[in-house]
């Protein structure tokens, strides 16, 4: 399988980046790590053996960049405003930086791009699609967690509320950026098991569909932790219906 590491600095986040790409053709994927995780997590993590089936049949195509966003939010160290701020200047790098990358490797300038994540990287997943609707079509987002106010210390800030999908799309006002994430779709997959929280999902889902945003709450068996192994099996499921589903 064919990897690829691409590393450059980012104006919006002031510090050097990451990026893994995983497959040599196929469907874009920009799959976002966990808090903590860095660009190569999904491979150390057995995410990309997963899905080798997919890649090594050049039907997708797989880029993860730094959780430099989830690596804010778990640093104590920060405030609650800058880690905000941290969020929403991942969210410019992504648009601004990442896809026109991504773009430029499938060599297709306005290539629409699945994203995916689990944890944390759920959120960022459905943030990429709230807020770019344009660029990305699909979110699969897993057993994620998708109000972060509860580490915001009582702060409401403008960085904060443009990142956080469950606080912006109450107040999206008509036009193309709604009209176009009504024919996305997301996918809000949670197991049951342990450190699962599916009213996080639940509460994204009310989000979405109060705003008539296309969504489905999968819920999974209690033998289905927070943790990789689910992961590692929600994610080509996901991916090999979806694929299946475009095929002429």
């Amino acid at each position: 399988m064919e990897k690829v590491r691409a590393t450059w600095y980012s104006p919006r986040l002031r510090q050097d980046v990451t990026v893994a790409r995983f497959g040599h053709y196929g469907a874009p994927l920009l799959l976002f790590p966990t808090a903590g995780g860095d660009a190569e997590e999904c491979e150390r993590m057995l995410m990309i053996r997963a899905l080798a089936p997919l890649i090594d049949a050049g039907k997708l195509k797989v880029y993860s960049p730094d959780s430099v966003a989830g690596q804010a939010w778990i640093d104590k160290g920060l405030s609650a405003r800058h880690k905000a701020w941290v969020q929403n200047q991942f969210d410019g790098y992504v648009y601004n930086e990442l896809l026109p990358a991504i773009r430029s490797d499938c060599r297709s300038p306005d290539i629409e791009v699945y994203t995916a994540g689990a944890s944390l990287g759920a959120f960022n997943a459905l943030m990429s699609i709230c807020r770019h609707p344009e660029a990305f079509k699909v979110a699969l987002c897993m057993s994620g967690t998708f109000d972060l106010s509860g580490w915001m210390d009582g702060h409401h800030p403008v960085d904060f509320h443009l990142a956080s999908p469950v606080h912006f799309l109450p107040y999206l006002g008509e036009g193309p950026q709604l009209e176009r994430l009504r024919q996305r779709f997301v996918v809000l997959a949670c197991g049951g098991g342990r450190w699962e929280t599916p009213r996080n999902s639940w509460g994204a889902a009310a989000a979405l569909g109060q705003r008539g945003i296309p969504n489905r709450v999968d819920l999974w068996g209690p033998e289905h932790d927070h943790d990789w192994p689910t992961w590692r099996e929600m994610l080509p499921k996901y991916l090999t219906e979806m694929l299946q589903a475009e095929m002429p």
